[in-house]
């Protein structure tokens, strides 16, 4: 069975903590009331809901859907029924946001291709499809398990989710992170899912512009911070190589030690987050070329694991450098020293 999830970009602390930002206007503070109250409650629908969208995705997913994956877009027109109208021929369309979906889809897809040899999230060719334009300045985006959906923003906080490379890139991989270790989205499996699409969507971001690891600037989210954001001083949601820095909108800890359970998956994984980034630099290159390769097996060459422990899946890597890389012990190094910088 796959583990389903609704997972979203901002986590609800941070949601949370703009409801009680006294700089805001009281209509901005009670919309990120609603906006958590919101989250919540689909946290609680996804558990309910996830036995029979496993079940729904385990019979469907039976035979190659295409030899690569057909990609659409469509509007919900500040609704909230998804999928919403059909937007004909987005990759032209006169609306941009409809554009950036299908064409930085269709971007995500081939890098996943090209880089690691899978064919769309589940590797059977399933079409990528996208809804955008949902809710009403609704500050989020999301992967509900067969799809994608992208809010507008606020305008001020947040502004529109396909604006973020990363951001799109990361929400597919939980598609992907669904179909191969299923891992949950509680404890240490939710830090270590949520990390796997911080890591897959800032390669694809460095990919997407060419960047090394030394050029890249291993920020998440920087695209859909607002002027609001921007003059409180946050660049970004994360950042990958200093995830406690102050310039991020949701900091997260830094050190194995630092981790309880229960922790929003958001904010442990930082953990995993900084040995990523700390082994792709030591490596060197561009980061989906050795490191990725070894993270991505560690991800989709296992069997599911929905409660796999971070230094489980820190072993799994330490293996796969050596394995995949036997010639290049500096490659091994760089893995076990990042993680044992993290307290793993």
């Amino acid at each position: 069975m796959r583990s389903v999830c609704r997972c979203s970009i901002i986590p609800a602390d941070v949601l949370d903590r703009l409801s009680h930002d006294k700089s805001l206007t009281d209509a901005e503070r009670q919309h990120f009331t609603d906006m958590a109250a919101s989250e919540r409650h689909w946290r609680k629908v996804r558990a309910l809901q996830a036995p029979v969208n496993a079940a729904m995705l385990a019979l469907s997913g039976q035979t190659v859907v295409a030899t690569k994956p057909a990609i659409t877009v469509f509007d919900c027109k500040n609704g909230t029924s998804l999928p919403g109208s059909a937007v004909a021929k987005p990759g032209t369309s006169a609306d941009l946001t409809a554009q950036r979906a299908f064409n930085e889809t269709t971007a995500v897809a081939e890098f996943y291709r090209t880089a690691f040899g899978r064919n769309s999230v589940d590797n059977l060719g399933m079409t990528l499809q996208s809804s955008i334009h949902y809710g009403l300045r609704y500050n989020n985006a999301f992967w509900n398990g067969t799809q994608m959906t992208y809010g507008d923003g606020d305008g001020n906080i947040f502004v529109d989710f396909t604006k973020s490379t990363d951001v799109i890139a990361h929400e597919l991989t939980h598609g992907v992170t669904q179909f191969t270790a299923k891992l949950g989205y509680t404890n240490e499996a939710g830090g270590l899912n949520e990390s796997l699409s911080d890591v897959f969507g800032s390669m694809f971001r460095q990919w997407r512009l060419n960047q090394t690891v030394t050029q890249a600037d291993w920020l998440i989210g920087a695209d859909i911070m607002g002027p609001g954001a921007k003059t409180r001083g946050y660049t970004c949601l994360r950042d990958m190589a200093n995830p406690a820095a102050t310039h991020c909108l949701s900091p997260q800890p830094t050190l194995y030690s630092q981790y309880r359970t229960g922790m929003d998956p958001h904010e442990s994984s930082g953990i995993p987050n900084l040995a990523f980034c700390r082994a792709a630099v030591a490596i060197g290159g561009h980061s989906w070329e050795k490191a990725g390769k070894i993270w991505y097996q560690a991800l989709t060459g296992y069997a599911a694991a929905p409660t796999l422990k971070m230094k489980a899946f820190a072993t799994r890597t330490r293996a796969l450098a050596a394995s995949l890389f036997p010639t290049e012990p500096a490659v091994a190094a760089a893995v076990d020293q990042a993680w044992k910088s993290v307290g793993l």
